[in-house]
């Protein structure tokens, strides 16, 4: 069942804390307080909370904490919780025929399993909303998008459930094994449904839907075009990889005469409504092109450095103009699972090129949030700290044996080890506390998920 929405006349004070707003402004507060009426912010600013406030049920003393917008997840695939720590020195490619045989036997059980851990690690450092790239469906496997939804909605994270899919398969010269894909014109239907059956496009809307072919080398031309007419016919947005590796230029080089960028914009996958992962090799050319038409990007900096797949070049990305936000990816490539530790690895990646401001602690933390928001269409409503937006925040202790000697709150959270996580609120309900999640049992999810592992490594 989903989590519902606090009653709209009550309210929660955060007081006597650090506040980096991540507004337009970069506005910052060393001592100020928040407001929570409801699911939406009421008030955010210096000192103390007005004094005339009512219906307040909770009353927090933010002493020793930095209150930051809720993180912001752009690109995942939760099912891989249940097969972390498999291929674990191969580039994407072999990765991929490594992985995908395993994969193809999943089914709607194992992926609710798999989706609860995912979910849970990313709740548990500091992640509001997250998006999911599901695109294995086996033709016995189930409900499985359904089975993902409802083990996010348990958890109350804010979600864009993204349909993918794969069409082209070894025999059409992809990479996926015959049995893992489906007919294009299934996709087109059950893609159709899910964004009937659950996109909801409100202000305060907890489910979006896109619609999201899985890559290049797994997927269709036909598909890739006709992906994004539906998807402009039904109002959401487009989501793929692309540009990840050497080898899948290489691959679009050979099979389609053009580089990734320039085949995206022959299928009409670029615009304000598109999305893609990873994007680590960019020309000039490419990037020029993802800024005129604001085609937005997942930086995906772990699971980029694990796959060896390169250094995505972020700031040139960012001076142009182009939306970045941050990803985790799947946790068979980035076994952690944490969105909160991607603010101190893009940092710190972005810098090996040897410029020290190519990334700050605070663009880091802007690309973790408004960043993220703005990439899934979502900044007039989350992703910074404003009145009127969604109630989506993060309290961390910073006042810890590993981080009160860090001058900057900003720093102690971007440069710093991860801190704990005293309080998460997402629409305004309280899913964390002290660290540990309140709508469901962890040792429950931890249990579920072992024995998901075993089944599905069973299967084989």
């Amino acid at each position: 069942m989903a989590v519902q929405p606090p009653p709209a006349d009550q309210r929660i004070v955060i007081e006597n804390v650090a506040i980096a707003t991540v507004d337009a402004n970069d506005t910052e507060y060393a001592r100020g307080h928040v407001v929570v009426l409801g699911n939406r912010i009421e008030s955010v600013g210096d000192g103390p909370a007005p004094q005339w406030l009512d219906n307040v049920v909770r009353r927090v003393n933010g002493e020793g904490h930095l209150i930051t917008p809720g993180l912001v997840n752009t690109h995942h695939h939760f099912y891989q919780w249940i097969t972390r720590g498999l291929a674990q020195d191969n580039i994407l490619f072999d990765w991929l025929v490594a992985l995908y045989p395993t994969w193809a036997r999943i089914d709607d059980k194992l992926v609710h399993a798999a989706a609860q851990g995912s979910a849970a690690a990313l709740l548990k450092s500091g992640c509001t909303t997250a998006s999911d790239h599901h695109y294995v469906f086996p033709k016995d496997g189930g409900d499985i998008l359904g089975a993902e939804i409802e083990a996010v909605q348990e958890l109350g994270m804010r979600f864009t459930a993204l349909r993918g899919s794969m069409d082209r398969s070894k025999k059409d010269g992809g990479l996926p094994p015959d049995h893992a894909v489906e007919k294009t014109e299934d996709i087109l239907i059950a893609s159709e449904a899910a964004v009937d059956r659950y996109h909801d496009s409100s202000f305060d809307s907890m489910l979006q839907i896109a619609i999201a072919p899985c890559s290049p080398f797994s997927v269709s031309t036909e598909l890739m075009r006709e992906a994004a007419v539906l998807a402009r016919r039904k109002g959401v947005r487009l989501h793929t990889h692309g540009s990840e590796t050497a080898e899948e230029e290489q691959f679009c080089k050979e099979l389609f005469g053009m580089g990734p960028t320039d085949y995206f914009e022959s299928t009409g996958w670029l615009g304000e409504d598109v999305w893609m992962a990873h994007c680590v090799h960019m020309n000039d050319s490419d990037i020029a092109k993802f800024a005129e038409t604001g085609t937005g990007v997942a930086h995906c900096p772990s699971s980029n450095a694990r796959l060896a797949a390169g250094i995505a070049r972020v700031p040139d990305m960012l001076k142009a103009g182009v939306p970045v936000g941050l990803g985790v990816d799947g946790t068979a490539s980035n076994e952690s699972g944490e969105l909160g530790t991607e603010l101190r690895n893009a940092l710190l990646i972005n810098r090996l090129h040897g410029r020290p401001d190519a990334l700050t602690a605070r663009s880091s933390l802007r690309l973790g949030t408004m960043g993220g928001a703005r990439v899934l269409g979502r900044h007039n409503e989350i992703g910074s700290i404003e009145v009127g937006k969604l109630a989506d925040l993060a309290l961390w202790k910073i006042d810890g044996i590993m981080h009160s000697s860090i001058a900057d709150p900003v720093a102690a959270l971007a440069l710093g080890a991860l801190p704990p996580l005293a309080l998460l609120l997402v629409n305004g309900n309280p899913v964390v506390e002290k660290g540990i999640l309140t709508t469901v049992n962890e040792d429950r999810i931890a249990q579920a998920c072992a024995r998901a592992a075993k089944d599905l490594a069973a299967r084989g």
